[in-house]
């Protein structure tokens, strides 16, 4: 079977609903969409269309008040708590704006706690952090501390990081952010080169024209709905 004949991810009526005081914020409001498997998606909106609220539930980081969610058939609804932890670190992979990195641990400590988190055995959690090292571009600067290294670079660890634990599924939040448009291109490369090479599906919410040059396909979304 073809790597695109299987469905990544499926959402069923989706909804997700906030309390701010007495005020009721519908940040999903039926959300039903498929992505293919093996492709580089951006989802795009305005500040408050309900993309990082969708990227939660997809990632099981948040659960739908009603609807769906399914990630290569994995129905997260009947996870329980632990379960759905379990999962998320075996299957799911996040890159985020701020990077998320840990500032006393180097580099490849900060890769490597992922696999030490899933219970990797030592020779093959270090094998792995080399490789996802080398893949990002940044082998050479394994021992160095984030607070060293730009902000394309830090964003190549995090990037390293999300791919440790072999995840069907990356999700990325504005992963460019936080970036000039020189190294968000090339970020964006690198995105594009890994869904072809490790042949990972890739979600990434963005404001970035740019991205339209990388990606497979683009979905909308505003007012919490897929336009």
């Amino acid at each position: 079977m073809e790597t695109r004949d299987v469905i990544a991810v499926e959402t069923e009526n989706l909804a997700r609903t906030y309390r701010r005081g007495a005020q009721e914020v519908h940040a999903l409001r039926g959300v039903n969409l498929k992505l293919e498997a093996g492709r580089f998606v951006a989802l795009k909106g305005r500040s408050g269309s309900g993309k990082t609220t969708l990227l939660n539930c997809l990632g099981g980081l948040d659960r739908p008040d009603a609807g769906t969610v399914r990630v290569f058939g994995q129905d997260l609804s009947t996870l329980g708590d632990a379960q759905l932890t379990r999962w998320r670190r075996e299957r799911v992979g996040f890159v985020f704006q701020s990077f998320g990195l840990l500032p006393t641990l180097s580099v490849y400590e900060n890769v490597a706690l992922a696999l030490r988190l899933a219970g990797a055995r030592n020779r093959e959690r270090h094998a792995r952090t080399l490789y996802c090292l080398d893949l990002v571009g940044l082998g050479k600067w394994m021992h160095h501390r984030p607070y060293e290294l730009s902000g394309g670079q830090q964003q190549r660890v995090g990037i390293a990081r999300a791919l440790a634990n072999r995840p069907e599924l990356i999700l990325a939040d504005e992963p460019t952010g936080e970036l000039d448009s020189v190294t968000a291109g090339d970020i964006l490369e690198l995105f594009r080169r890994i869904v072809e090479q490790e042949g990972v599906t890739l979600l990434m919410t963005s404001h970035d024209a740019r991205v339209d040059e990388y990606v497979d396909q683009i979905l909308h979304l505003r007012d919490g709905q897929i336009a």
